[in-house]
């Protein structure tokens, strides 16, 4: 069951319906130890990438990371805005808002404990 708190933080992300796909807000934090979800920052699911901000190499990396983390194939995960930002758009192809959001609760899960 999960609680009131992890459900307040998934809500916090603005999910977005774009055709047949879902816009995930990413806040970005190239040049990490490791590569994973970290969890919240600002409406968006901070994602760590031991891959430097530099000639594409870490957008790279967010689109393995995240189509890791929501079961995706990598072509179903594009980036959609943000190309030299840390704020970034991503674009999950095939999947549901609810999907998502389940997805998101298991992630902000496992990146608490």
């Amino acid at each position: 069951m999960q609680s009131e708190q992890q459900r307040m933080s998934v809500d916090s992300i603005l999910l977005t319906v774009h055709g047949d796909s879902v816009l995930l807000p990413v806040r970005a934090q190239p040049g990490a130890r490791r590569t994973g979800v970290v969890g919240l920052h600002g409406g968006c699911l901070k994602i760590a990438v031991s891959a430097a901000p530099e000639k594409g190499k870490a957008n790279a990396a967010l689109v393995e990371a995240i189509a890791k983390a929501f079961e995706l194939k990598r072509s179903q995960v594009t980036l959609h805005r943000g190309d030299t930002s840390s704020q970034k758009l991503f674009r999950l192809e095939g999947l549901t808002v609810d999907a998502a959001r389940a997805i998101l609760t298991r992630l902000l899960t496992d990146a608490a404990s």
